[in-house]
């Protein structure tokens, strides 16, 4: 079975595991004061061209995103989000169980639009004194790429983050993908640029060769007082962080984070050529990782013999739309068997 379900059904790279298997009888700090974990955030400082950020590594993007938020926000005060962002959809409702309400915004392919979140915020200010009644919107949530494979341009988040300084809003975004989005052919970010037009945002290794973990970039200096205590309390303070620190260390060696995201990338656009060329309907227009086709429910019977795939939605009564990953290991060879077959 070939799974092309996710972009995490593979293992870790093998440069990761030879370094682990390298300094495994080291003695090192621990809880992320060592030697590794300290060059891994030199690495990552450099990337953003600012020595003066905090960062963490976390073993999920759902715990990360808690930690995130959770040390943000007041418990009368709510996180924006597109009705389809990752901790409104796929986080069995972690941050809202943590005490933080999720007021949602209809996506623009995946994306929130500044003007949505103005017209939001001045119905919120609009209702006077009633306005105690309801949860105060303080923080704004994105991701890149988006749960649908699309990016966010240069002038799209530093208008969302003008917008966010404007109303007084915290801006975060959720990185687990960001590798893909940071490689897309017609990418136009940074991490420079990121670190300089957000407060905080944090960058995936679970879903691009990492065995597991994230890191947690935190930029504004009002949410680094004291940022380790959430840490704890939340129960993310790893005892041995120096295996997250390793594994950060290897990715940003020799930029191989981002050649590992082009490949997936470059297998996801040829596989889009393929299906257009043969006739189906591409739902999103995606420049990233994740493809999302409309499929017979014919077809995709006779493809889950030897593919596993994300069924999304029913397109209609005899259709659906599934999502189609690559990876950073998916071999060419996968997508070749799957133009194939369609």
């Amino acid at each position: 079975m070939i799974y092309l379900n996710c972009d995490y059904s593979d293992g870790v790279h093998p440069n990761i595991l030879e370094k682990l298997v390298e300094t495994n009888d080291y003695q090192t700090g621990v809880y992320g004061f060592d030697s590794f974990s300290d060059m891994a955030k030199k690495q990552i400082k450099d990337l953003c061209n600012n020595q003066d950020i905090d960062i963490y590594f976390i073993s999920g993007g759902t715990q990360t995103n808690v930690i995130a938020i959770s040390a943000v926000l007041m418990h009368y005060q709510a996180v924006i989000s597109a009705d389809t962002g990752h901790i409104n959809t796929h986080e069995c409702g972690a941050v809202e169980n943590s005490g933080y309400k999720i007021l949602t915004l209809p996506n623009h392919d995946g994306k929130l639009v500044p003007s949505d979140i103005k017209a939001m915020i001045k119905a919120h200010h609009i209702q006077g004194m009633s306005k105690i009644h309801d949860v105060q919107p303080k923080m704004v949530y994105i991701s890149n790429s988006t749960e649908f494979g699309t990016i966010y341009t240069r002038k799209e988040l530093e208008e969302l983050y003008n917008v966010c300084q404007e109303l007084n809003l915290f801006l975060y975004i959720d990185g687990a993908r960001l590798g893909y989005a940071l490689s897309a052919e017609n990418n136009d970010l940074d991490l420079e640029f990121i670190a300089s037009h957000c407060d905080m945002f944090y960058i995936g290794g679970t879903k691009l060769g990492a065995m597991y973990g994230e890191a947690l970039v935190v930029i504004n200096p009002k949410l680094r007082v004291d940022f380790q205590y959430n840490l704890k309390l939340r129960g993310a303070l790893l005892a041995k962080g120096r295996f997250l620190g390793i594994q950060f260390s290897e990715l940003f060696k020799d930029n191989l984070y981002f050649k590992l995201a082009k490949h997936a990338n470059y297998l996801s656009t040829k596989l889009r050529k393929a299906l257009v060329e043969k006739g189906y309907k591409l739902t999103i227009n995606s420049p990233t990782n994740l493809t999302f086709v409309v499929i017979s429910q014919e077809k995709l019977d006779e493809l889950s013999k030897d593919f596993t795939f994300e069924i999304m939605s029913q397109y209609d009564e005899n259709q659906k739309v599934i999502r189609i990953a690559t990876g950073w290991n998916t071999k060419e060879e996968y997508i070749d068997k799957l133009i194939e077959k369609l």
